[in-house]
């Protein structure tokens, strides 16, 4: 493509060349005047960049100069003439008649000094066909070209820039901070992270792409006198900026403002102050943001164990005080009953002791569950542990007219574990498994080896438990006896996991049910 600079080169060398082609071979007798239309011919694109109006007349300079000049040689400065403007207009519509107007200038010339006869009218005819394709291909030609330089600009720009927000981005930070280093200006570097965005559906466009844009544009606002505003990795910006004096006040507007409802982190660094290099600089910001989150993590976890800890305090707690008021009410009606009877309470004498036995009871049992228990873990064979369960239960069982037994694997299998513990979790499933059966049954005790894991099940042939219950049977105060506490299951599964392990249950109407308890296995 002809650059101002080649025009100032290439039609001074053309008109010398018409010239001096013209005087040798003693075509001109107006060789002054040939000369001096050369001249202000190349003035005028000289000076047309200082005065445009002289790119409509030099069409004129140049048919007065080959007019004198008599050499059909200067129809290629009529052509780099047309290339010049084809360039300036780059439409074949604003294009094709000055092209055509020129060459007609052409034509009418060449034919004033040239022999007027077929061969020359057929050149002449020849020469606007050419003009016309010589048009259209520099046309096309201009076109790709500056779609190619579209093309390179466009990428150049995807290069340093995000496409979503049209901030720069990764590359195009670095880039701002290296030159504002290297210009050995100070200035301040702001990085803030939004940590909220995982809040937002990333598939719906008006969910998360337009908080994300809107946020660079809040952000480019505040910080209008930036050298740079970059998003990268997804949810963090940068701002490098002057050293000003309100950069606090600033951000403290962002945050109340425009980004009000985003959790946000930020710091502030001032370089050179915190380091010598420009990437430990860097090092060393993203250090102080990384370590600023992980603090404010830490914070926000804490917040959600207390208060997950104190709701379950509550749940306990509710669960007590209902429990509890059950037999203090019973208590209370006797104790109204028998003044009417000259506070004689022989007659409720044992069900006022079996309502404080339940509440004794109750009150133990809700100790045993919440307050920590102390650690007494040792390696222990489960089979040892298993006899002794049988000992326990062995004459309950034969008093219910149940029958229990007992199947063990071959090999010894070892736990760590508190076994008086395990010990009060099986006998207390073994005692549930007796009260399910209404009618003399059986309850099966298998000891097997799954893997690490140490399995104990105990089977009942009971009448089950329903299926709406067996989600909610190791909560606290869950019970379906009349005389339960409802926090025996809840203690037994505490134990369980206590030991890193835990109890399941399978249960179908009219069949039976068992319960599984898990133990990792230890040496």
């Amino acid at each position: 493509m002809l650059s101002y600079t080649m025009k100032m080169v290439i039609f001074p060398l053309g008109c010398l060349l018409v010239i001096l082609s013209s005087y040798f071979l003693g075509l001109t007798p107006h060789l002054a005047l040939m000369i001096c239309a050369g001249v202000l011919f190349v003035a005028s694109i000289y000076g047309e960049k200082r005065y445009p109006v002289l790119r409509y007349i030099h069409w004129i300079f140049l048919g007065i100069f080959h007019y004198f000049s008599e050499l059909n040689w200067c129809n290629m400065l009529y052509y780099l003439l047309i290339m010049s403007m084809i360039q300036d207009k780059q439409r074949v519509t604003q294009m094709l008649p000055l092209s055509m107007l020129m060459v007609f200038e052409y034509t009418v010339i060449r034919l004033s000094y040239v022999k007027i006869d077929s061969y020359n009218l057929l050149v002449s005819m020849f020469d606007m066909l050419a003009v016309i394709v010589f048009i259209f291909l520099y046309h096309a030609l201009v076109n790709s070209e500056a779609e190619k330089r579209r093309l390179r600009e466009k990428n150049r720009y995807l290069t340093i820039h995000d496409p979503l927000t049209g901030l720069l981005n990764y590359e195009g930070y670095m880039n701002v901070l290296k030159k504002t280093a290297d210009e050995q200006r100070s200035f301040l570097l702001i990085i803030l992270n939004i940590q909220n965005f995982n809040g937002f559906d990333k598939e719906v466009e008006d969910n998360w792409s337009q908080v994300i844009k809107a946020t660079g544009e809040s952000v480019s606002k505040q910080f209008a006198d930036a050298y740079g505003v970059s998003r990268y990795a997804g949810d963090r910006y940068a701002v490098v900026l002057p050293e000003i004096q309100d950069i606090e006040e600033r951000m403290a507007s962002l945050l109340t403002g425009e980004l009000k409802g985003l959790q946000v982190n930020y710091i502030i660094s001032p370089y050179p102050g915190m380091s010598e290099t420009l990437q430990q600089f860097i090092t060393l910001s993203e250090d102080r943001l990384f370590q600023q989150q992980r603090s404010k993590w830490l914070k926000n976890e804490e917040e959600v164990f207390r208060s997950e800890r104190l709701r379950a305090v509550g749940e306990l707690a509710a669960g007590m005080a209902h429990e509890i008021r059950n037999p203090l009410t019973a208590i209370r009606g006797f104790l109204q009953l028998s003044r009417g009877q000259a506070f004689n309470i022989a007659p409720w004498y044992e069900v006022i002791m079996g309502e404080v036995t339940r509440v004794t009871d109750l009150t133990a049992e809700f100790l045993q569950f919440s307050k920590p228990q102390a650690n007494h873990m040792k390696p222990e064979g489960v089979g040892h542990c298993l006899e002794r369960v049988m000992s326990l239960t062995e004459s309950d069982a034969a008093s219910r007219g149940h029958q229990i037994t007992l199947k063990m694997t071959g090999e010894p299998v070892v736990v760590n574990m508190d076994r008086d513990k395990i010990v009060q979790v099986l006998i207390n499933l073994i005692r549930n498994a007796f009260e399910a059966m209404a009618d003399p049954g059986e309850v099966h005790i298998d000891l097997l080896q799954d893997g690490d894991q140490a399995l104990i099940s105990i089977t009942d042939t009971g009448s089950g438990i329903p299926e709406n219950s067996l989600a909610t049977i190791f909560n606290p105060f869950y019970t379906t006896k009349e005389e339960g506490t409802g926090l025996g299951l809840a203690l037994c599964q505490k134990i369980a996991q206590d030991h890193h392990g835990k109890i399941t249950v399978q249960s179908e109407m009219g069949i039976g049910s068992t319960f599984t308890l898990y133990l990792p296995m230890g040496v």
